[in-house]
């Protein structure tokens, strides 16, 4: 077992917010060192927790269409790594899922990503995910999601902030078409761009 591996058996033991968590600890993410495209999400859903599977949710299924990519890719640890603010499914709050637990990062994030040395990619998805990468880069971040997002090309070609891709945001989609319209192809391209380097290298 290598130091990766090691640490992963570790994460994955994890019972540091069991209190705080209604359905218990189960961390859902996926690392291996050859991983060229890191998605930094948000905190695993209730079927994400019962699957044990990152994004095998209808967010994912739009996640997907969006980096043009099949399961298979996606679920390949060699290429894409998957790593939340929050590895467990935090409960559900009034308007949704609760945000990310406040330990989780702090205690394993910068372990785990220290052994990801071929990211070319960094999707930030949603808030959570970009609010810590810009206080922990010293870059200073706009005000919004929304500004973060249409201000993609300051951050191209190597992070690109995403909205979170669940339904429930089917309605700032509609307000704001540019997105599709013009980072989506972007992204598409630089996505199939450097799986293709993986599978050339």
């Amino acid at each position: 077992m290598n130091d990766l591996e090691s640490l992963i058996s570790q994460v994955r033991r994890c019972t540091l917010c069991a209190e705080h968590l209604p359905l218990g600890p189960r961390p859902v993410f996926q690392l291996h060192e050859t991983a060229r495209i890191l998605i930094a999400s948000q905190a695993p859903g209730r079927r994400v927790h019962e699957t044990g599977l990152p994004f095998n949710d209808p967010s994912g299924d739009r996640l997907r269409e969006w980096l043009n990519m099949t399961r298979t890719i996606f679920y390949d640890p060699r290429r894409i790594a998957i790593l939340p603010m929050g590895l467990c499914f935090p409960g559900t709050g009034k308007s949704g899922d609760l945000p990310p637990r406040p330990e989780c990062a702090p205690a394993w994030r910068s372990a785990l990503l220290s052994h990801l040395k071929n990211i070319r990619l960094t999707l930030l998805v949603g808030q959570y995910a970009q609010a810590y990468y810009f206080t922990r880069q010293g870059r200073k971040p706009v005000a919004t999601l929304t500004e973060n997002v249409r201000s993609w090309q300051k951050f191209w070609p190597d992070i690109v902030p995403l909205p979170h891709p669940s339904p429930r945001n089917n309605l700032w989609l509609r307000r704001n078409p540019w997105f599709e319209e013009e980072i989506i192809p972007a992204l598409q391209e630089r996505v199939a761009m450097i799986l293709n380097q993986t599978t050339d290298s």
